[in-house]
């Protein structure tokens, strides 16, 4: 019996972000000032969809940098296994900026609060919002997303795992049992 059941197919990913850009466009008077920040790992490569989406639709140039978490999360030392370290990449002023922090699933919040954490360490935005693929419930953080594209509770001993042409070859979106 498989245990893992495909949530999102390639067609509904690309529809689901092209929503949150549509969202992310009407929210924001003017774009000039806005910067997303996708978190490693494939936050990043939906950060770079959004930002072509936005620049099609609105022919502004919007600017993309990546945040590596790594270091600010609150579970860094419990981790068995060296972590791979991907490097922040912002190349301008984060000062004043509204940034669209955007991740592929949100979860139990700690993600974001590391993200948050390295965010000030370039500057002090006028605004973050969240930009997220998948909302999964279950938060520890008082944290919300402000663009969801898709909402998928789960229970426990359940993942989602988010696969993008990006780094794996294949979008798609998966439930997993936590029993495999």
């Amino acid at each position: 019996m498989n245990k893992n059941r495909k949530i999102l197919s390639p067609k509904d990913i690309s529809s689901k972000i092209t929503r949150i850009a549509h969202e992310i466009i009407e929210h924001h008077n003017d774009l000039s000032n806005l910067v997303l920040l996708g978190i490693h790992n494939r936050g990043v490569p939906i950060a770079g969809r959004l930002r072509k989406l936005i620049q099609d639709f609105t022919n502004i140039e919007i600017q993309l940098g990546s945040l590596d978490i790594t270091f600010h999360r609150d579970d860094f030392r419990d981790r068995l296994t060296m972590p791979e370290i991907k490097g922040t990449d912002i190349q301008f002023d984060l000062s004043d900026k509204v940034i669209i922090l955007v991740d592929d699933v949100l979860y139990s919040g700690r993600t974001i609060r590391a993200a948050l954490d390295e965010i000030n360490s370039f500057g002090r935005p006028s605004i973050i919002r969240l930009a997220v693929l998948v909302d999964r419930g279950h938060r520890e953080l008082p944290i919300r997303a402000d663009f969801v594209g898709k909402n998928i509770p789960t229970h426990s001993g359940e993942h989602i795992a988010v696969r993008l042409v990006e780094s794996d070859g294949e979008d798609g979106v998966f439930l997993i049992n936590g029993d495999e």
